[in-house]
């Protein structure tokens, strides 16, 4: 059993505005959720493409795991759904395909790729049947409408390995429910306008361990100003750009991490405020960092919007002076480059040669990323690595004319990379 339970928020997509299934699984993702589930059983194809589509575009908002469960009837179905970026594919039992499909589909996944959802109120299971589940290649059970008591408390006691149970929460309570043993994970959507952060305070209250956001010192331990109050540096988690310099005081510090949002006190209406709470913008907290004196923290955020009351994205825009240099961070060169060249496919210059592949197509490009690897591996048997590096760097340009004409950005790349972490 993992050491910490988690919370996953599920996410009925069937019949559900696309924009409203994004919103609220970025809201989800940043209001505690460990995990989500977003699921589309229909069986129609071009409703199910439509489903795909959306998770893909999830994938690129959101930063924690997730898994989706549809109507999968043959192998190509459930590699599609991986595809998205989802950790697992849930199939649901009443609509299992047939067994000679089923079978592909296990023989051809790691069983941590593939979850089923067994409906206890209308198909009893006992031990037996969830543990062939298991024996079968699923690697997780999601077990829904079950009635808490002896019985059930028996049935998971010989199941082998950890269940997830799915509860709406509107019978059952969330202390009672991750309090089981051989439960690791509660699906719900019962925190779909709460903050989910509350609801593991109450966890840990019960001696339930879960991530939480908690500091590792107290706010006593920190050097204060003679106002009482730290000074925090806000950096966007992703880009390491920095955002804006505020303060602190011991009922913010707590408030933060109480709710996963950026809690400052304001010196000039000396008060507390929530970062957004009048304009939208939210910081949501990603860590926390003490620097070697104890006296200035530094904030990673997840930025909604601008961070400057001007509306700009950070308070920092305002040069007072700059001194050429060579930028060799690999992400910025790469985004600087990509961006050059999505700017020539949309304002074309003449004589360009970036908008003469564009110009000729995809096979024209196509033929010149096979022609730049194949550089590549010449330039590989050579002693002079010179040449390989400029092999490299000419690959690497065609390559992001070929991610922008198929519509690609770095960022869908470096999370395909950390979903196979």
């Amino acid at each position: 059993m993992s050491e910490k339970k988690k919370i996953i928020a599920y996410i009925n997509a069937e019949n559900e505005v696309p924009e409203n299934v994004v919103r609220l699984a970025d809201r989800y993702s940043c209001n505690g959720a460990d995990e989500l589930f977003i699921y589309n059983y229909t069986g129609d194809e071009e409703r199910r493409e439509k489903f795909l589509h959306i998770v893909r575009k999830i994938d690129k908002i959101i930063d924690i795991p997730f898994s989706i469960g549809l109507y999968v009837n043959r192998f190509e179905d459930a590699k599609k759904a991986l595809y998205t970026g989802a950790t697992y594919v849930v199939l649901r039992k009443v609509m299992l395909p047939v067994e000679e499909e089923l079978n592909e589909i296990i023989s051809r996944f790691d069983s941590d790729k593939l979850a089923i959802e067994v409906d206890m109120l209308h198909d009893f299971h006992d031990s037996e049947k969830i543990n062939k589940y298991f024996e079968m290649g699923f690697g997780n059970v999601i077990l829904k409408h079950v009635e808490l008591g002896v019985k059930l408390n028996q049935t998971l006691a010989e199941v082998k390995k950890p269940v997830i149970i799915r509860d709406s929460l509107v019978r059952n309570n969330i202390v009672d429910i991750l309090s089981l043993d051989n439960v690791d994970k509660l699906a719900t959507n019962y925190y779909e306008e709460k903050n989910i952060y509350k609801a593991k305070n109450v966890l840990i209250e019960n001696n339930i361990s879960v991530d939480i956001f908690k500091s590792s010192v107290e706010f006593s331990e920190l050097k204060k100003d003679q106002a009482g109050l730290v000074p925090v540096i806000v950096q966007d988690y992703r880009t390491n750009e920095v955002l804006m310099l505020a303060y602190m005081n011991e009922e913010a510090f707590y408030k933060t991490f109480d709710t996963g949002m950026m809690t400052y006190y304001s010196r000039s209406r000396k008060s507390l405020w929530v970062k957004g709470e009048t304009s939208g913008h939210f910081q949501y907290v990603k860590s926390v960092e003490v620097d070697c004196d104890s006296d200035t923290l530094l904030a990673k955020v997840r930025q909604v919007g601008a961070a400057c009351h001007t509306g700009n994205r950070t308070c920092f825009f305002t040069n007072l002076a700059r001194k050429k240099y060579v930028d060799t961070n690999p992400m910025t060169v790469l985004k600087d480059d990509y961006d050059t060249i999505y700017d020539r496919k949309v304002n074309p210059k003449e004589g360009s040669y970036t908008n003469y592949l564009f110009d000729k197509g995809l096979d024209k490009i196509l033929k010149k990323v096979g022609e730049e690897s194949s550089e590549i591996l010449i330039a590989s048997k050579n002693e002079d690595k010179e040449e390989l590096k400029y092999e490299i760097a000419d690959f690497m340009y065609h390559l992001m004319v070929l991610m922008i004409e198929k519509g690609l950005d770095w960022e869908d790349v470096m999370k395909e990379l950390v979903n196979r972490r």
